[in-house]
């Protein structure tokens, strides 16, 4: 399983067997910015309004709540391109709600 971010769908693959990534994949989307960056810096309306336009149940309420924020992800859609030698995608999973807690 290759999990995205909050706001993002998450992937069961097969892996391809890809001897020079030694047998793995990525394990995750992979942050783009710390915990520490992503309270300080996301836009907390912005972040809620992103998970709400996708229909997805959250508990983000304040500011602390963005460190796990979508946008403090890389876009898992790049992340699963980058690594097709890798992985095939068997099936692709979407959020329907998030607990941060």
């Amino acid at each position: 399983m290759i999990p995205g971010s909050q706001g993002t769908g998450s992937f069961l693959v097969k892996g391809k067997g890809e001897a020079q990534s030694f047998e793995s994949c990525s394990h995750g989307a992979g942050r783009i910015m710390s915990r520490t960056k992503a309270r300080k810096s996301l836009n907390l309306k912005e972040e809620i309004k992103a998970l709400e336009d996708r229909g997805i149940l959250h508990g983000i309420r304040h500011r602390e709540d963005l460190d796990e924020a979508p946008g403090s992800y890389k876009d898992i859609d790049e992340v699963m391109r980058n690594q097709t030698d890798l992985v095939e995608v068997q099936i692709e999973l979407q959020p329907l709600a998030v607990v941060k807690g």
